[in-house]
């Protein structure tokens, strides 16, 4: 890596920390570990953050470091970043358990509902049959009832 110099991305890394502060890097190590996690973001997926020409991984990562487009975290940073990602992550799988519940909840009320009407229709039908079986029956039971009336008087005779 010849340039930018690791000088140079050390002096971009810790542009924004204030005079009597740590510096964030202060080492080649970290500057090698930063560009080659960001490169290995790239290779996975990630959209370089820089319009550049290269084609490389590691190359866009150091061109988007040497930009002051990546930022390097402090330990706490670090770590109050994962509890904030980890926060937003329960909640968006909170919303998302929610929004599932209302879904299933919505779908049982509409078979329900469907269920509820296919049975009405069908005890419609049924009342439909039972009405009309029920008008025959008792007008067989009324011949039934006359032709024994008849029957009894023919024996009375």
């Amino acid at each position: 890596m010849l340039h930018p110099s690791y000088s140079d991305l050390m002096k971009v890394v810790n542009s924004e920390v204030e005079p009597g502060e740590a510096p964030i890097v202060n080492s080649r190590y970290s500057i090698v570990m930063a560009t080659s996690k960001r490169a290995r973001q790239i290779v996975a997926g990630d959209d370089a953050m820089v319009d550049t020409q290269k084609i490389k991984p590691l190359s866009m990562a150091v061109d988007e470091l040497g930009q002051g487009k990546i930022k390097i975290l402090t330990e706490e940073e670090a770590k109050r970043a994962a509890e904030e990602m980890a926060a937003t992550l329960l909640a968006q799988k909170e919303a998302t358990a929610a929004a599932l519940a209302a879904v299933e909840e919505a779908e049982r009320a509409e078979a329900e509902a469907e269920a509820r009407e296919a049975m009405e229709a069908e005890g419609e039908e049924l009342w439909a049959e039972e009405a009309e079986g029920g008008e025959e029956e008792a007008e067989g039971e009324v011949a039934e009832a006359g032709e024994e009336v008849e029957e009894a008087e023919v024996e009375e005779a």
